[in-house]
């Protein structure tokens, strides 16, 4: 649906406290906030998120409820439904170009044609999937594989999202992607994005599946942005799937958490040999022992 022409959008209300501003903002867009604004009240913070009326509030609600689980200082305030504001400038502010590590930037598709030099630009359009690019978790694991050798390597990408993971390995030199994600729905948008940044869906393969589930296929290169619970599912089949000297790059992972995830990557048979803290996420690079 057309943000521009909704007749209404549902708001979800969170509060946390003092100082809390990053991540109310991160859960917001984690569960897919279409935009949020910052409200003011004495002795703690509050951002309002609002989101797409193509789905019902009870769907937007469980999104935020998963989101929510680590961080039980934060609550819904309130909730409810707002007619027919003119998003269609606001929402775009709300997506400038944005640098990544040393040499990305994403960009959405209005801001093609001021590039910043030098700098290799991945194209999203911010729709309801989770990965345009804006998130700590999604920018640790961008840098983490712009640091990791890509170039002519087979790559899975699990919990595609928005694609923007599959489209940064293709355009650091990947020779194939596997994006998949648990959502059919997410499908399209992924279609979309390749299409703004001019990648051929002959070197991608669009896959709906839970985690690992049925994968056989070696790969060079694993990417994994979710949380730590399925993280944790699946990190015991990683070193089946990689390849002599394959690399697996996993966030979504909260730095305090990081304890908790690197005892089970030792569990696993992996090692770690790269890692990355934005705010108060954590991502890590690792390769079989």
């Amino acid at each position: 649906m057309n943000i521009a022409t909704d007749s209404f959008w549902w708001y979800v209300t969170l509060e946390g406290r003092p100082g809390s501003e990053e991540i109310l903002a991160s859960l917001a867009e984690m569960s897919g906030s279409i935009g949020s604004e910052e409200m003011s009240k004495e002795a703690s913070r509050l951002l309002r998120a609002y989101f797409r009326s193509s789905q019902d509030l009870g769907f937007w609600l469980e999104r935020l409820g998963g989101a929510l689980e680590p961080w039980p200082e934060v609550r819904i305030a309130d909730m409810g439904k707002i007619e027919n504001r003119q998003w269609h400038t606001e929402w775009k502010e709300a997506f400038p170009p944005l640098a990544v590590g040393e040499g990305l930037v994403v960009l959405a598709p209005w801001h093609r044609g001021s590039e910043p030099e030098g700098r290799l630009p991945l194209y999203i359009y911010p729709g309801s999937a989770f990965g345009t690019g804006y998130h700590e978790s999604t920018q640790i694991v961008l840098t983490l594989l712009e640091r990791s050798p890509v170039l002519g390597t087979r790559v899975a990408d699990i919990g595609s999202g928005s694609g923007i993971l599959a489209i940064a390995a293709l355009k650091l030199g990947a020779s194939h992607v596997l994006a998949r994600d648990h959502d059919p729905a997410v499908i399209s948008e992924i279609k979309h994005n390749l299409g703004l940044n001019e990648i051929s869906l002959d070197e991608v393969d669009l896959d709906e599946g839970n985690l690992l589930d049925g994968l056989k296929e070696e790969v060079d290169l694993l990417m994994a942005n979710i949380v730590i619970e399925p993280l944790l599912e699946m990190l015991p089949s990683v070193p089946v799937l990689l390849k002599k000297e394959g690399r697996a790059i996993f966030s979504g992972l909260l730095a305090k958490e990081r304890a908790r995830f690197s005892t089970a990557i030792g569990g696993a048979g992996l090692r770690v040999v790269d890692e990355l803290v934005i705010g108060d996420w954590w991502g890590v690079s690792v390769e079989a022992k």
